[in-house]
């Protein structure tokens, strides 16, 4: 599923081919789990004609910032995200919407599972669902003091807490894992019970791990050899992590979680 890191990525990716341009023509697929009730007709009609004036993010969730409302506004789900081309014949497997600009780029967005949402909203940012989300990583996190006041009042294991869009906005199930065994703490932990000085662990990979998987624009070859991120995968019971120590993978929050019980406390 794509995380902050992957949609940061797409958006600066599509951002610099769709700011300053023109939407000349839009086709999208009828697709009521990804559309709602928005008819393709009806989608076209708010966006062709429109010009780009910004792409945003925040958490996992993009909008387009046009020169008229509505504003189109996406995320991607599980297997959700967009591709550039300049040819119909370079189309993507899969694809559920598309824009042609006036420079004759198309930006498809695909998705094969269909957990993705496209909607049209008059301001995003202030509609549900991202209204609803709580502080972005990379955009605000707050400081340690307002962090652990927040964790303070929840009860619940710090990795589904971490998990919790309405707290941590963007962070999901491999940021999570990682930034958690960097800050070596376990994800079975109330996140409640953190020391002062946990808390400042946990915000400082947080923020490391946010701002490398940025740098290097999501390629996961890129990432450091020592992250636990290259190894977590597969439930494989014999798996180590860079440093020779031994993954489990449990269940936490409804989600398969691998950690180091031998460096997290």
């Amino acid at each position: 599923m794509p995380e902050l890191p992957e949609v940061e990525a797409a958006r600066r990716e599509v951002g610099a081919v769709l700011v300053g341009c023109r939407i000349v023509a839009v086709s999208a697929v009828r697709d009521p789990l990804i559309f709602g009730a928005l008819a393709p007709r009806a989608l076209a009609g708010a966006l062709r004609g429109r010009r780009v004036r910004g792409l945003h993010r925040r958490g996992k969730h993009l909008w387009l910032e046009l020169d008229r409302r509505p504003w189109l506004a996406l995320h991607f789900g599980m297997s959700g995200g967009l591709r550039i081309y300049r040819r119909e014949s370079d189309r993507p497997r899969f694809l559920k919407m598309e824009l042609v600009t006036d420079r004759g780029v198309h930006v498809g967005y695909k998705d094969a599972r269909r957990f993705g949402r496209v909607r049209l909203q008059q301001d995003p940012l202030h509609e549900p669902p991202i209204s609803r989300l709580g502080f972005d990583p990379l955009l605000d996190l707050p400081s340690a003091g307002r962090l652990a006041a927040l964790l303070a009042r929840r009860k619940a294991p710090l990795k589904a807490v971490l998990l919790d869009q309405s707290v941590f906005a963007g962070v999901g199930n491999w940021v999570a894992d990682e930034v958690l065994y960097q800050a070596g703490l376990s994800p079975h932990r109330p996140a409640s019970s953190l020391a002062p000085a946990e808390v400042r662990r946990l915000r400082a990979r947080l923020r490391s791990v946010i701002l490398k998987a940025v740098a290097v624009e999501a390629d996961s070859d890129r990432f450091p050899r020592t992250w636990l991120f290259h190894h977590r995968w597969g439930k494989n019971a014999h798996a180590e992590t860079f440093r020779r120590e031994r993954i489990v993978h449990h269940t936490v929050g409804g989600r398969t979680t691998a950690w180091v019980p031998g460096k997290q406390r």
